[in-house]
C-alpha cells in the first residue's frame, strides 16, 4: 500500500518496509518450557557462577596491561604484554565456554592489520557479538558511559576502543578523525571491528550501512555472523526480550553456536574512495548476498524517528523518514550542529520571499545536482511548480537531526516565520503554524485547529511561540487529534518497551 499523507513528493519512498528488523518474538513449544525450567535450576546457577568467575579473573589481567599506557600511541608488544594478551583470550573464550558457546566455527582467512585496518561486521545482533572482539582483541567503537561499566569498562580499555562522547556535539567528527588516524598507522595500532549498521536487528536483513568505517578509503575486510540456533534465544533488539532475559535463556540452551566467516577483503575503487556512502552499500551487499539476506533501506535513525516521544512524535508515515535517508546519502545529517542549523535558519530567514527551484536550491547548499537533492527537493514543493520555501528544508532538517529537542526545532521555526515580537516573543500567523507543524511532523493537509485554538485563548489569528509551546505541554494529544492519517500510532512513552536499549554500541 503506498503511504500519500507526507508531503507531496516521491510516495514510493515511504512503501511501508516488507521486514521490521527490529522486533524479535521467541515462540516456545512446551518441551522448550520444559528444558528451560530444567536448566533454570540446575545447570544455569552454574553457568553464572563460572561466568563471574572468568571475567574476575580476567579483570587484573586487563588492568595491570592497561596501567601507563598512552592514550594516543601504542607502545611496542612487551613480552609481558604479550603474555597478558594471551591469557586474556584464554580465559575470555573460557567465559563464553561456560555460556554454552562450546565450538565457535570460523571460515575464512583474517587478514593482518597492517593490510587490512578495519573489519566491518554484520548483522549485529546481539551482546554475544563481542565473541569476536575478544578472540582477536580488535578495537571497537563504543560510547564513553562503557568505560564506567564495572570489571567489562576494564576489559574494553584493554582492547583500546575508539571513544564516542555522546554529550559532545561535535563527537562524530571527532570519532570518524580517529578511525582515520588509527586506520593510516600501517598496522601499529590493532584493528578496529566495526558494526557499521550501529544498532542490533533480528537478522532478517541488512540494514543501511554508516559511513565511519569507509570514509578512510583503505580497505576493508567484510566479516559475517551467524547464529545457527534451533531457538534463537540471543537476538537483542528494541522490541522483545530484555538483556537480562536473553541472558537467562541463553544460558539455558544445552549448546549455542555461532558462525564467524570472513569474506575475502574489499578494496575501494577510486569512485568509492571519493563516496564512503557507494563505498559502504557496496559492501554491504556483498555481505548480504554471502548472508543470504535481503537489503532494506532503514537506519538506525529511522528507527530513533519511529520511537520519538512527546507531543511532536513522528508518525511512521511521515515522510521525514525518506527525507532522511535522503539527507544521509548526501553526507548532509553528519554535519548538521546546532551552530550549522542557526546560520542556516538565519539564510532561509532571509530567503523566505525568493522560492528556490531546483538550481537555486543545489546553489544555496553548495551540493551538485544529483537524483537525490532532486527528491529533497520534491519533497518539499507542495505547490508543484518546481519552487520552494527552503525555511520547510531547515525546519524538517532540524527536526531530524534533533528528535529528543522538538522545542528546539519549534523555536527555530517561530524565530524564521515570525512577523514580530510580543514581550520577546515571536508571534506567527495561524497559517504559518500550521506551515511549521506540517514541516516538522512530514505531513500535509491536517487540521490542527484545536491545538491553535488552545494556544491562543482570544481568536487573534496570531499564536505565541510560548503560547504554542504551553499548549502542547499541557496537552501533547492535541496534535495527535489532528492528524488525519489512519495509521498514525500514539506516541511512545518508551524508547524500547521493556527490554533496555539495544544496539548500545552506536557506531559510525
Amino acid at each position: 500500500m503506498k503511504l500519500t499523507h507526507g508531503v507531496d513528493g516521491d510516495a514510493s519512498e515511504l512503501d511501508p518496509p516488507s521486514i521490521n528488523p527490529f522486533v524479535h518474538d521467541v515462540k516456545f513449544s512446551l518441551s522448550d518450557k520444559i528444558k528451560i525450567g530444567l536448566m533454570s535450576v540446575t545447570v544455569f546457577p552454574v553457568r553464572v557462577l563460572l561466568t563471574a568467575f572468568f571475567m574476575l579473573l580476567a579483570w587484573p589481567f586487563a588492568f595491570a596491561a592497561s596501567l601507563g599506557r598512552s592514550e594516543g600511541a601504542v607502545e611496542p608488544q612487551s613480552c609481558w604484554r604479550r603474555l597478558v594478551d594471551v591469557c586474556l583470550r584464554v580465559l575470555m573464550r573460557s567465559l563464553w565456554f561456560c555460556t554454552g558457546f562450546h565450538w565457535v566455527r570460523v571460515k575464512g582467512t583474517p587478514a593482518p592489520p597492517s593490510q587490512v585496518p578495519i573489519l566491518t561486521m554484520a548483522p549485529h545482533s546481539t551482546y554475544f557479538d563481542a565473541i569476536p572482539v575478544t578472540m582477536t582483541m580488535s578495537s571497537i567503537v563504543t560510547k564513553l558511559e562503557s568505560m564506567s561499566i564495572p570489571v567489562w569498562g576494564t576489559l574494553i580499555s584493554y582492547i583500546r576502543p575508539v571513544l564516542v562522547f555522546r554529550t559532545d556535539q561535535d563527537s562524530r567528527r571527532k570519532t570518524v578523525e580517529e578511525i582515520k588516524r588509527r586506520a593510516h598507522s600501517s598496522g601499529q595500532w590493532p584493528q578496529i571491528m566495526i558494526f557499521p549498521e550501529g544498532t542490533c536487528t533480528n537478522r532478517s536483513g541488512v540494514i543501511r550501512f554508516k559511513p565511519g568505517a569507509f570514509i578512510p578509503g583503505l580497505p576493508v575486510q567484510p566479516v559475517v555472523l551467524r547464529y545457527p540456533n534451533k531457538l534463537d534465544t540471543v537476538t537483542w533488539t528494541w522490541q522483545g526480550p530484555g538483556a537480562a532475559k536473553i541472558f537467562w535463556l541463553t544460558l539455558c540452551q544445552l549448546h549455542n553456536s555461532i558462525e564467524i566467516e570472513y569474506l575475502p577483503v574489499y578494496t575501494p575503487s577510486e569512485e568509492e574512495k571519493r563516496d564512503p556512502a557507494l563505498f559502504a552499500n557496496n559492501v554491504r551487499q556483498v555481505m548480504a548476498k554471502a548472508l543470504q539476506l535481503p537489503l532494506t533501506d532503514l537506519t538506525l535513525e529511522d528507527l530513533q524517528m519511529s520511537l520519538s516521544q512527546g507531543p511532536l512524535c513522528i508518525a511512521r508515515n511521515s515522510s521525514l523518514l525518506a527525507f532522511n535517508r535522503h539527507i544521509c546519502r548526501l553526507g548532509l545529517r553528519a554535519k548538521t550542529t546546532d551552530p550549522e542549523l542557526a546560520q542556516q535558519a538565519s539564510r532561509a530567514r532571509k530567503l523566505w520571499e525568493d522560492r528556490l527551484g531546483l538550481d537555486d536550491f543545489a546553489l544555496h547548499l553548495g551540493l551538485p545536482h544529483s537524483d537525490t537533492l532532486s527528491k529533497i527537493h520534491k519533497l518539499f514543493d507542495k505547490r508543484g511548480d518546481g519552487k520552494i520555501d527552503v525555511r520547510q528544508y531547515v525546519i524538517a532538517l532540524s527536526a531530524v537531526c534533533r528528535l529528543s529537542r522538538p522545542m528546539a526545532t519549534l523555536k527555530l521555526a517561530f524565530e524564521m516565520y515570525e512577523t514580530h515580537r510580543e514581550d520577546e516573543d515571536s508571534v506567527l500567523e495561524d497559517t504559518d503554524v500550521v506551515a511549521v507543524l506540517e514541516a516538522m511532523l512530514g505531513v500535509s493537509d491536517q487540521d490542527f485547529s484545536e491545538l491553535l485554538k488552545a494556544a491562543q485563548p482570544e481568536p487573534t489569528g496570531k499564536i505565541t511561540y510560548g503560547g504554542l509551546r504551553g499548549a502542547l505541554e499541557q496537552e501533547p494529544g492535541l496534535v495527535r487529534r489532528g492528524m488525519r492519517c489512519p495509521n498514525t500510532p500514539p506516541c511512545h512513552t518508551s524508547s524500547n518497551g521493556s527490554n533496555g536499549q539495544p544496539g548500545h554500541q552506536k557506531h559510525d
